[in-house]
């Protein structure tokens, strides 16, 4: 007895037909994990690439930048040239790239050369999460689209968990080139998954870049969702950015510990971003509005519980669940409010976040170099949590009101 084969529609064309949806989207997933592991793992060989390529710590910072910056400036162009490129062929180019500037990565003579790869690298990002969005999305049912979208995130939080440590295990060991030779067989490893079992998705026919990027770019839903993500997420990476100082200096707690918060933080990332395709299937809208409210408290208990050693623990916990809620449910709600771009719609939420990641970091650091201290950041992380959910708040009450003049004049 032969099972019947999902259907179901995307972007107003036929729908896509396929047996093994779980499959796919797992292989969908396992890039997702390859972006993950190798976008956070620098992080942590930092020190042993500054002294590979000669230059101080804060300067092999700037590798990460480089990176959140190719982000940033890949999601507008690749969307913008790949609309009516066929999904599954997308994704294999994305992936592709992306192992051959780890490749150059891993074997970058220079700090320059390495700078440069590292922003090649962060070009596909947002894009392959996008497009993966859509293919996810158009693999299941409607009503489980939440939690499909929500899988192929769950890739990235797993990395947190699993990939990263071992990555960095593995570039203390062997040498933190070697890090960047794993990511490329990853990403090759994922391709060649893609290719297997995701079905053929043909692009957006009718679709032009010039035309996706006006309608997305003139809609105020859309600048409104983008700022949600680029202010509210960015608490989480206030404090996320400073969490060894604030268990050692503020907990009081040894620098053995703090494996065990990063683990936290973690963990939080793989339960909210599960959590997320359930709420998505009760409300988008809701879920967004409850992951706000929920950080600007959380962010409060974090500055409260900060002192207190081991009792942040589970705050850190906490912080980054609600935090996934956020993501994986703004990148529904962007999907939704882009009309007939839905490719940058499902790109554009990782620029969004990257602009997040430096925001919430920089101000974190501001507020300590100020000399308020390490728990300083999390007052910050409330406050940016705060503008984000009336951002939100903005936004929902511009669609009721345009919603009812549509409705009226109808």
């Amino acid at each position: 007895m032969t099972s019947s084969p999902t259907t179901t529609s995307i972007e107003g064309r036929p729908a896509v037909s396929h047996h093994r949806p779980a499959l796919a989207i797992l292989a969908l997933a396992v890039g997702g994990f390859t972006i993950g592991t190798t976008e956070f793992m620098t992080m942590g060989v930092l020190p042993e690439i500054a002294r590979g390529v000669e230059v101080s710590v804060p300067s092999a910072g700037h590798v990460i930048s480089a990176y959140a910056l190719g982000v940033v400036v890949g999601v507008p162009i690749l969307a913008f040239f790949g609309a009516a490129l066929p999904r599954r062929g997308m994704l294999v180019g994305l992936m592709a790239a992306y192992a051959v500037f780890n490749l150059l990565s891993a074997v970058a003579p220079t700090y320059e050369v390495l700078t440069v790869a590292r922003f090649l690298d962060g070009l596909p990002h947002g894009a392959y999460f996008g497009v993966a969005s859509l293919v996810a999305a158009s693999l299941v049912v409607p009503e489980r689209r939440g939690r499909a979208v929500a899988s192929v995130m769950l890739g990235l939080s797993v990395a947190n968990v699993v990939g990263v440590p071992l990555a960095t295990f593995l570039g203390q060991q062997v040498g933190w080139r070697s890090t960047y030779l794993l990511g490329g067989l990853l990403a090759l490893a994922t391709a060649a998954m893609v290719l297997a079992v995701v079905p053929s998705i043909p692009g957006d026919s009718g679709a032009s870049g010039r035309k996706e990027a006006r309608e997305f770019f003139g809609s105020l839903q859309v600048w409104l969702t983008m700022a949600v993500g680029a202010v509210g997420f960015g608490g989480m990476f206030a404090v996320y950015s400073y969490i060894a100082k604030t268990v050692t200096v503020v907990g009081g707690l040894e620098r053995g510990t703090v494996p065990f918060f990063v683990l936290a933080l973690g963990l939080g990332m793989v339960v909210g971003t599960w959590a997320a395709g359930e709420l998505a299937a009760w409300s988008v809208y809701r879920s967004l509005l409850l992951a706000g409210v929920g950080g600007i408290a959380l962010m409060l208990v974090y500055y409260a519980a900060a002192p207190h050693g081991w009792l942040l623990l589970p705050v850190a916990f906490l912080v980054t669940a609600a935090g996934s809620v956020l993501v994986v449910n703004l990148q529904l709600r962007l999907m939704d409010v882009a009309g007939n771009a839905v490719t940058l719609g499902a790109a554009m939420n990782h620029a969004a976040l990257n602009i997040a990641n430096a925001l919430g970091a920089w101000l974190g650091g501001l507020v300590i170099a100020g000399g308020h201290g390490y728990r300083a950041p999390a007052l910050v992380g409330a406050g940016l949590a705060a503008v984000g959910t009336a951002i939100l708040v903005v936004s929902a009450l511009t669609h009721r009101r345009t919603t009812s003049r549509v409705t009226s004049r109808a």
